[in-house]
Parts: C-alpha cells; sequence; structure tokens
C-alpha cells in the first residue's frame, strides 16, 4: 500500500500541469473566437489591464520571430519537447524533489505544453492576449503581451528556483551546524 501511496503523491501534481493545459487553451479558444485580430476585447479603467488578440511567432518579447522557420521549429518545438518530457519523467520517477518542487516543476511543464500546442496547431503563432500596462518603465509603456501559459511558466518557474535555493540554504545552515559540534 506504500508503495501505491508513493506512486499517488508523485503523480498527483500532473493534475496541475493538465490544468494549466486546459485552462490555457480554454482562454486562448475564447480570445480567438470573440476579440479580433490586434482588436481590444476588454480593458479595465485606465487601461491598466486589456485583452487583445495578438499572434507570436518568437518566444518571450518576440524573440526569434524572423529567424528562419526551421530553426524557429527546433528552437520553440524540437527542444521544448525534450525539455518538458525530461520534466515529466523526472517528477514521475523517484528523487530527491520535495512535493513543493514536483508542483511547481509540473506547472512549468503545463505552461510549457500550452504553448507548444499552439506551435503546432496554429501556424499563425501562439495565442497571446494579456496586454498590462507598464507606466515606462524600462523605456516600455506597456508589457509586452503574454497568455496564461506564459504566466504558468513565470510563477512555478520562480517557486521552484525560490524552493531550491531555500533548500539549499538549509542544508548549508546544517552542514554549519555540524561543523560547530
Amino acid at each position: 500500500m506504500n508503495s501505491v501511496k508513493s506512486v499517488l503523491r508523485r503523480i498527483s501534481p500532473l493534475s496541475l500541469t493538465v490544468f494549466a493545459v486546459l485552462a490555457d487553451q480554454i482562454t486562448k479558444f475564447l480570445v480567438v473566437k470573440n476579440i479580433p485580430l490586434h482588436g481590444i476585447g476588454w480593458s479595465s479603467p485606465g487601461e491598466l489591464l486589456r485583452f487583445i488578440f495578438v499572434y507570436n511567432t518568437g518566444i518571450a518579447f518576440s524573440i526569434g520571430h524572423d529567424w528562419p522557420y526551421w530553426l524557429r521549429m527546433f528552437c520553440f518545438v524540437v527542444i521544448p519537447v525534450m525539455v518538458i518530457i525530461a520534466f515529466l519523467v523526472y517528477v514521475i520517477r523517484p528523487n530527491p524533489l520535495t512535493e513543493l518542487q514536483r508542483w511547481a516543476l509540473c506547472g512549468v511543464c503545463g505552461g510549457g505544453f500550452g504553448n507548444f500546442i499552439d506551435r503546432i496547431f496554429r501556424p499563425e503563432g501562439v495565442v497571446d492576449f494579456i496586454d498590462v500596462k507598464f507606466f515606462g518603465i524600462f523605456g516600455m509603456e506597456r508589457w509586452p503581451t503574454f497568455n496564461l501559459a506564459d504566466s504558468f511558466v513565470l510563477v512555478f518557474g520562480v517557486i521552484l528556483v525560490i524552493s531550491f535555493l531555500m533548500e539549499d540554504r538549509k542544508g548549508k545552515k546544517s552542514i554549519t551546524e555540524v561543523k560547530d559540534e
């Protein structure tokens, strides 16, 4: 029974991956169906937050949008597939990850897979729609448009990095305590 519990504990974070992909793809479907390309579908007072519809053929900040097709396919499809598969295998197999790290890694994978689906099934590019005012910081009036998948990658990526840093700090602290004894 313990081994079944152990396996369930290891694979339960995959539910976050599924949720991330579904939430991302449903919102993109709604955007494509309800907002004209380059149109504003909704805007908050003061335009702090807007929902607009754009395609992104690059990655973050449209990096690589003008690269040759074969290079974009390799960098934006082949490499991400290998990374996502490696992450998911690592999550499922017994490893030293904490529960938080396992969940965070699955959140990152869900976001990555959401954008990967667009790269495969939307030749126009990845659907981006969240547009946030940036108040001229770094010379940008608005932050580059993004989507839920990007948010999952960023938020859970930050959580993952912080958890590794905290774990590393704890490890160094316990080594110091052992040396002091």
